[in-house]
């Protein structure tokens, strides 16, 4: 590893399984201090052993990203704990499946609160700090589902549309302040909301699993399902002063899935 994040702060949300684990190996490997953030803390605990680390190099907060004083309230145990806050990683997510006519208010509903919301608290909170000291980086997960329609995910697909439209225009508003704040759009990728979505889709719309994913690989050049490794390097660079000229990107990582 280069230490490319040597002497920077980071909070990742979703730190405790899949894309956010990796993204907390992988920064923990480059020298960044790291405050992780999830709402299973038994599995959160899991993840900080695993990393072995020096304490004065990690802190875990579990929490509910919708709750917006528990997400400002982390950012201030954070500042307090290491002084800065240098990359927000806004990964928290959450899945549901269901045809169009299935879905309740509340199910867009719960989306949002998760998915969007909670992104937007951890930016309102991370955002003064970094543009006072005219330094930081905003990585938001969103999806290739924030970029095209798909069946059967409409509420998942909103939410996902609101994060990249919420990334470009922050990224406007926090350039004079050379703060850059950018989105990784994966495709499918072996978490366990890639095992819940061939669940969901399976129960929706009457296919197994197994040809669920056939059938979406089919539509992925490369032809197989990413790994959240590859993920995490792509969080790396945009954390990293390498990628300081870039910002308002949306970028897909998806094996060629959408073109464009």
């Amino acid at each position: 590893m280069n230490h490319r994040l040597e002497n920077q702060v980071a909070i990742v949300t979703g730190a405790s399984r899949g894309i956010g684990r990796a993204i907390a190996q992988a920064y923990a490997a480059e020298g960044a201090s790291l405050c992780l953030i999830a709402t299973d803390v038994a599995r959160l605990q899991e993840v900080k052993d695993s990393l072995g680390l020096p304490p004065e190099r990690i802190m875990t907060l579990g929490l509910n990203v919708t709750e917006r004083d528990a997400c400002f309230a982390a950012v201030e145990q954070t500042l307090q704990r290491f002084g800065q806050v240098d990359v927000l990683v806004n990964n928290a997510g959450v899945y549901r499946a269901k045809p169009f006519l299935d879905y309740a208010p509340q199910d867009f509903q719960d989306m949002l609160d998760v998915n969007l919301f909670g992104v937007l608290h951890f930016m309102q909170a991370c955002l003064p700090g970094m543009q006072a000291r005219r330094h930081g980086r905003i990585i938001n997960i969103a999806s290739t589902a924030g970029k095209w329609g798909s069946r059967n995910q409409s509420a998942y697909n909103v939410s996902k549309h609101a994060v990249v439209g919420l990334t470009r225009c922050v990224a406007l508003e926090a350039s004079p302040f050379s703060v850059t704040v950018n989105a990784i759009c994966p495709g499918f990728v072996q978490t366990d909301m890639v095992e819940e979505l061939k669940a969901q889709v399976a129960q929706s719309s009457g296919m197994s699993g197994e040809d669920m994913v056939k059938a979406a690989l089919a539509r992925v050049p490369l032809g197989r399902v990413l790994h959240p490794d590859e993920i995490a390097a792509l969080a790396v660079y945009l954390g990293s002063s390498e990628s300081r000229g870039m910002t308002g990107q949306s970028i897909h990582l998806d094996g060629g899935m959408v073109l464009s």
